[in-house]
């Protein structure tokens, strides 16, 4: 391996011997080029040790194969599994993705649509923050850069939606609670992170005037993304305050349903189906670990892999289409009832 340090792509072509436009061929696809010629840049690779700049290389191109991924909140598990099979479909289309989290916060989802129009991206997955989002902000990005939409959707921005029939959901936990029990309460924060528990909480509502059954929302404060905490604080008070009245309870989401089930644990009050049971705890999301609470969790599942595909395969529509569509497209793919021991 030569010391001498190669700057850029100019300066390896000079050092192989060959021509810039050759080396920008290979490098762009290797096949492209005779193996006679693959192999003198292979062994000039290994002599310089020279790795092109991808990015520039893409910034010079009409359209580039950089992606970028945007999630609220990456330690969310949910977040963290929809961004691992978004990458590894973007990778196995062809496109470089790049990820980042707004941790929840509006002033960092800003700076990273900065970021992103910065790397003049052939197209972004978004979940925006949704209520918490600056709107003026993410619409202007969704003007200046070919975007699509999931998880949480803001009417009308980026040029597609794709994500989960919220209804769907509660529609089965709801239906299946009242058929093995008593009417469930809904459990709620009242100033959710994610704009789809108001969705949830209305839904409720309607299955329950549908069946015939009073509706019970029971919110407790709190707010944020520490879901855990929030569940398990406002189950402590509503569980020894008398204000939960019903032998069953549907959680707006699997990570208060997993402080909601800790707060159980607390108090010496069992969960579940059995005769020893005194209350039946259900849930939406199947969240990976919701598998894992004691009791296992009875959930309705997002349908991850076709959210996934169809994300992915509409923004290729997309930026193959020029960045915009004739009119803006929902999608929405219902969820599927998972039954486990705590409901």
């Amino acid at each position: 391996m030569s010391d001498a340090k190669v700057r850029n792509m100019e300066e390896f072509a000079a050092l192989s011997g060959l021509s810039r436009p050759t080396v920008s061929k290979y490098f762009n696809d290797p096949e492209s080029v005779r193996p006679s010629t693959r192999a003198r840049i292979e062994e000039a690779l290994e002599r310089y040790d020279y790795r092109p700049n991808i990015f520039a290389m893409n910034q010079n191109r009409k359209l580039t194969k950089n992606v970028g991924i945007v999630v609220p909140y990456l330690t969310d598990p949910f977040f963290a599994e929809m961004a691992r099979l978004l990458e590894q479909r973007c990778i196995a289309e062809g496109y470089r993705p790049t990820l980042y989290s707004a941790h929840g916060q509006q002033s960092l989802e800003i700076d990273i649509f900065d970021s992103l129009r910065s790397l003049k991206p052939a197209g972004v997955l978004l979940a925006p923050l949704g209520r918490a989002s600056d709107h003026a902000e993410v619409e202007k990005f969704c003007r200046d850069v070919p975007a699509v939409l999931f998880d949480s959707n803001i009417d009308g921005m980026g040029a597609a939606f794709v994500g989960s029939d919220n209804y769907s959901f509660v529609n089965q936990t709801v239906e299946y609670l009242t058929r093995i029990g008593p009417p469930p309460a809904f459990f709620e924060m009242r100033t959710p992170a994610n704009p789809n528990a108001n969705k949830r909480r209305l839904a409720y509502i309607d299955m329950m005037d549908k069946l015939g059954f009073e509706p019970d929302v029971v919110s407790v404060e709190g707010q944020g993304w520490a879901f855990e905490e929030i569940g398990r604080n406002g189950a402590l008070e509503v569980l020894t305050s008398g204000r939960l009245s019903r032998k069953a309870v549907l959680c707006s989401n699997d990570r208060l349903a997993i402080g909601f089930l800790s707060a159980c644990f607390e108090l010496g009050i069992r969960v579940g189906r059995g005769e020893d049971c005194t209350l039946s705890v259900a849930s939406n999301d199947d969240h990976p670990f919701s598998k894992f609470t004691c009791p296992p969790l009875t959930t309705a599942a997002h349908d991850y892999d076709n959210v996934v595909n169809r994300s992915v395969e509409t923004l290729i529509q997309l930026i193959e289409s020029g960045g915009k569509f004739p009119d803006r497209s929902e999608t929405l793919f219902p969820a599927r009832l998972i039954l486990r021991s705590s409901a």
